[in-house]
């Protein structure tokens, strides 16, 4: 004589199941949706089902309205970022040689409302050799900017370029720059951009604008390099 296995008790689990595989049980049961009770997420209040879905509906629609917002404030951020570039590079283009660097410190400066930014050049022509920021330009620099293939951005852990900077201690955040006359080409420059904020530039942050601003940079300033023999 054997003995039945009790059955095992039907959990919720086995209910949605039955629900997913059996589309069709609602319409042999369609009395059961205008009776079904749910709990409204704001009042908790009891409510039909289909006020439930249009309430989900419409957390739904503000949801992607919040998102569409979102993208259209960064498109407009991104369209004044933008115009701001193409003005610098323009001004810098019709600058002497002589200011160029000062004019392209200043004016990132002011467009970009930078609080420092501090540049430093190497392996410039003879003209330009006795300038500020051809001088105090260390190996251990060279070799930072030579290695760099992106902008750093994100906080300041003692990088000595920093000190070029008017004021170092207040450097939080900053965004370093390798500058060369092409991409690929050796790195004769580096320029920093430094914020008391310490989220002003973070990790988290895109570097596309700082890499078309090095690059813009770079290929700029690099009539001050010598001419190799």
């Amino acid at each position: 004589m054997t003995t039945e296995q009790p059955m095992a008790p039907i959990t919720e689990d086995d209910i949605a199941d039955y629900l997913v595989n059996t589309p069709d049980f609602f319409e042999r049961h369609a009395s059961l949706l205008a009776s079904v009770q749910l709990s409204h997420p704001q009042s908790h209040r009891a409510v039909s089902l289909q006020e439930r879905q249009a309430q989900m509906l419409r957390d739904k629609i503000k949801s992607l309205e919040h998102r569409i917002m979102d993208m259209i404030r960064h498109g407009n951020e991104n369209m004044i970022l933008t115009d701001k570039l193409h003005r610098w590079a323009c001004e810098l283009l019709v600058a002497r040689a002589d200011e160029m660097a000062a004019f392209a410190v200043d004016n990132i400066r002011e467009l970009f409302q930078v609080p420092q930014v501090a540049l430093r050049l190497w392996g410039v022509n003879a003209a330009h050799a006795d300038a500020v920021y051809a001088q105090g330009v260390t190996d251990a620099v060279r070799e930072q900017a030579a290695a760099m293939e992106t902008p750093y951005v994100g906080a300041n852990t003692g990088f000595e370029a920093v000190q070029w900077l008017e004021q170092p201690a207040q450097a939080a955040s900053l965004a370093l720059m390798a500058l060369r006359p092409a991409p690929g080409q050796a790195a004769f420059g580096l320029l920093v951009l430094a914020s008391p904020d310490a989220q002003r530039f973070n990790s988290q942050m895109g570097t596309e604008l700082l890499e078309r601003l090095a690059e813009l940079a770079g290929a700029a300033l690099s009539v001050l390099r010598a001419q190799e023999a």
